[in-house]
């Protein structure tokens, strides 16, 4: 089932997912991945990293990397080559942004993991989730991680006819590779949508979708005539 999500690259990140078989147990092992980085590397800052840029916490940021002024990041984060963070980003700790990755304008981001080339570019929202190789995020796409009573129990998926339990209390989204969500989007909390999927602009996810699917919203519109005054 992970391989209707992701197509696992050669890339040190894809660590994080051998002998796994479902595609949110990454999740589970992510607090942990990140720390084993850090241990092995170290924290590092850039020595061009600009003015404005506000670090709490064990970061790495790999040299190549392109942090804006009036970025924050807590750790522990690891943040590698060719990877951008544009200015208002704020990372809050537990997340591995892959090369090529991309956290973007007043975009706010938990406990995630971002696969090279995933973009969540403008006013975004990621908890407990992951985009894989090459995702796209309309400006405004939300990724919902607790339900509505407050996350009280386990998050729960059905797949087909089977019911999953996640073990995660917070968990937000699956998007994998290739996966485009339209502007002001939002998941609710575990969604899966399989690899090469597109969603319409202003769609409400929830539950699973499968690779390649075609997720269309239509809003009914009303057009009368104005009166002059």
């Amino acid at each position: 089932m992970l391989a209707d999500f992701f197509d696992l690259g050669e890339e040190s990140v894809y660590r994080l997912f051998n002998g796994l078989t479902l595609p949110w147990e990454p999740l589970h092992g992510l607090k942990a991945f990140v720390r084993a980085y850090l241990a092995e590397h170290g924290a590092h800052r850039p020595a061009d990293l600009p003015e404005g840029v506000i670090i709490q916490g064990e970061v790495h940021i790999q040299d190549g990397a392109r942090i804006e002024p009036g970025v924050f990041i807590a750790g522990p984060t690891v943040i590698l080559a060719g990877a951008e963070l544009r200015f208002g980003a704020y990372v809050r700790g537990d997340v591995f942004a892959a090369e090529k990755s991309l956290i973007g304008h007043d975009t706010e981001v938990k406990h995630s993991l971002l696969l090279p080339g995933a973009k969540a570019a403008h006013f975004a929202y990621l908890g407990d989730s992951i985009l894989g190789r090459g995702v796209n995020l309309g400006a405004g796409t939300k990724l919902a991680n607790v339900r509505v009573d407050m996350g009280k129990t386990s998050v729960k998926i059905k797949i087909d006819s089977t019911i999953h339990d996640s073990g995660l209390r917070k968990f937000g989204a699956i998007l994998g590779d290739g996966v485009s969500l339209g502007c002001n989007s939002v998941t609710n909390p575990g969604t899966l949508v399989g690899k090469h999927s597109l969603a319409y602009a202003l769609s409400s996810l929830a539950g699973y979708y499968p690779a390649h699917s075609v997720i269309k919203h239509k809003q009914n519109q009303i057009v009368v005539r104005r009166h002059q005054s």
